[in-house]
């Protein structure tokens, strides 16, 4: 196993990170244990999950993912050997407190209790705002609409509620996820300036079909030591080749919910994912882990969050990291974005 810093902390994480979202869903708290099991001795120690999950997110689900690790904490006593990132909900769903903003006192006192509760643990690793409370464009949506009438909490007002948790002990580190440039550059302006806790990661989504974070959040990541913890880096399978020539295979998420992940359904994704298939076939590599090595390999990089369903499909993405890439599968990647480029963002 590969390891970097998470931010500037002194704390090693895994390159790898074991995603969690589908257990309590499509996966049963007996796989989760397996995968849990199998992923400790492979040596990932770093974990992401989020009090939303399973996801699909619903409200007979919520909570879900957080009580299989708990119970897995709880038989194992394995606690210590696990940095673990779980995520306060953002607003939108109305089953989760009501819905609305989630980043004041109140409501992150009662998201952080619950997620302690359902874990099973005094102390959060990575405590990460799941998205934020003002409008952005997230999941590729295009055309930023902008208001002067919105109302939420101020980001310093966020950092003395989370740093309030840092000093007592319940959470060590925060980070974001779905964050904008502008977003993750205030959030460390106004740490700094107030001495207040910093963002230490954004978890945002990276992977062939959407190299939109390159753009601009890249070079916050590499010079301000904010590194990307990368979700959806198989782009829900699509880079793993299964669904090609419109298969969908049995027990896959597409098959489980389409109409979920419709973010994926543009129109030059087949011919992108064709092309790197190719490019995994002419340098003998297995599709998924060729995708995972391209994101684990870039600098902005902390780690890549794998999802399995299966131990065949966790096995396959931890062993990614064992991957050796020549300059020339590198240049043969790239020319593929040139041709398509960013067709899923």
């Amino acid at each position: 196993m590969n390891y970097k810093k998470l931010g500037n902390t002194d704390l090693k994480v895994s390159t790898i990170c074991l995603g969690t979202m589908t257990w309590g869903e499509q996966n049963s708290q007996d796989e989760g244990f397996q995968q849990m099991d199998y992923a400790i001795d492979q040596g990932v120690n770093f974990w992401d999950t989020a009090e939303l999950y399973s996801i699909p997110p619903k409200a007979k689900t919520f909570g879900h993912t957080e009580i299989i690790i708990g119970n897995w904490f709880k038989n194992t006593k394995k606690r210590n050997e696990v940095i673990l990132a779980t995520k306060v909900c953002g607003p939108m769903r109305s089953y989760v407190r009501g819905g609305g903003n989630q980043y004041g006192k109140k409501n992150l006192t009662e998201a952080l209790d619950g997620s302690l509760k359902r874990l099973q643990t005094d102390y959060i690793d990575l405590y990460q705002l799941h998205w934020p409370e003002r409008n952005t464009n997230m999941f590729g949506r295009l055309g930023y609409e902008h208001s002067t009438d919105e109302h939420w909490n101020k980001f310093e007002d966020i950092l003395e509620n989370l740093n309030s948790f840092i000093k007592s002990g319940k959470i060590r580190y925060i980070g974001l996820s779905n964050e904008t440039p502008w977003g993750v550059r205030k959030f460390l302006e106004i740490s700094k300036e107030k001495k207040l806790p910093r963002m230490m990661s954004v978890q945002n989504p990276y992977n062939l079909l959407n190299r939109s974070y390159e753009v601009g959040l890249a070079e916050i990541s590499v010079r301000d030591k904010i590194g990307l913890l990368a979700y959806s880096p198989l782009a829900i399978g699509h880079l793993t080749g299964k669904y090609r020539n419109k298969k969908t295979p049995k027990k896959s998420r597409l098959d489980h919910d389409e109409n979920f992940w419709t973010r994926y359904n543009k129109p030059n994704r087949e011919n992108a994912v064709d092309a790197y298939y190719q490019i995994s076939k002419d340098y003998n590599l297995d599709m998924a882990q060729m995708s995972l090595k391209f994101c684990e390999i870039q600098p902005f990089v902390t780690s890549v969050i794998i999802g399995a369903t299966t131990m065949q499909q966790l096995k396959t993405n931890i062993e990614s990291v064992n991957v050796k890439f020549s300059k020339e599968i590198i240049k043969s990647i790239n020319e593929i974005q040139k041709i398509y480029p960013n067709p899923c963002p």
